[in-house]
């Protein structure tokens, strides 16, 4: 017989659950291949239950990226202490570990998952995701030794994602982008982003 009362506790490691096999579904297969009914398929809960955790399949994409973000702090620290005596290769090596975010199990939207997601929330969730992106990046610069403004935040935002976003989608997305080049190009990217930082 079926489970029907739980309590707070059970409700949360559920929510938790969601959340991991979300995480791993979208680094693994992207937005798109990412089902709600494999989410909870592979928690073992009904249609409905899910939806007493998440309205829509973007709410839950949403508290993925969120749950995320102190792994990635966390990893990013790990590797400051690493190489405390040079933060510009751990830098590096955090930018390598996020290109491969479907071999590090680091989630990275594509173009068309960003423009997907971000048409169907809210303009409230989207200030929230902006501001919450924001914190992240500039918590990446302190780890990394670099003093975060407003606008050094932006580029590195910018100049990171655009390396990971344009990195996953070679070949399949950006066909006229040179597939066989695109690893040497990434790291002459990387190189760029360094050079900007601790100039």
């Amino acid at each position: 017989m079926p489970k029907v009362s739980y309590s707070q506790k059970d409700r949360a490691k559920i929510q938790e659950e969601l959340i991991k096999v979300t995480l791993s579904l979208l680094a693994e297969k992207g937005m798109k291949h990412t089902t709600v009914e494999n989410v909870y398929g592979t928690v073992g809960i009904s249609r409905t239950f899910f939806y007493t955790f998440f309205a829509s399949k973007e709410d839950l994409i949403i508290a993925t990226l969120y749950y995320q973000q102190p792994k990635i702090i966390a990893y990013a620290t790990l590797l400051a202490q690493t190489y405390a005596s040079d933060l510009p290769e751990a830098l590096r090596q955090f930018l390598r570990s996020c290109v491969q975010g479907e071999k590090k199990g680091i989630a990275v939207l594509s173009i068309a998952d960003q423009q997907q997601l971000f048409k169907k929330i809210s303009q409230s969730s989207y200030e929230l995701f902006r501001q919450r992106q924001f914190k992240l990046f500039s918590d990446l610069l302190t780890i990394f030794g670099v003093e975060p403004n407003l606008e050094i935040v932006g580029i590195f935002t910018n100049l990171s994602l655009a390396l990971m976003v344009i990195r996953k989608a070679v070949p399949d997305d950006l066909p006229l982008l040179v597939a066989d080049t695109i690893d040497k190009t990434v790291e002459i990217q990387i190189e760029g982003i360094i050079a900007y930082l601790y100039q």
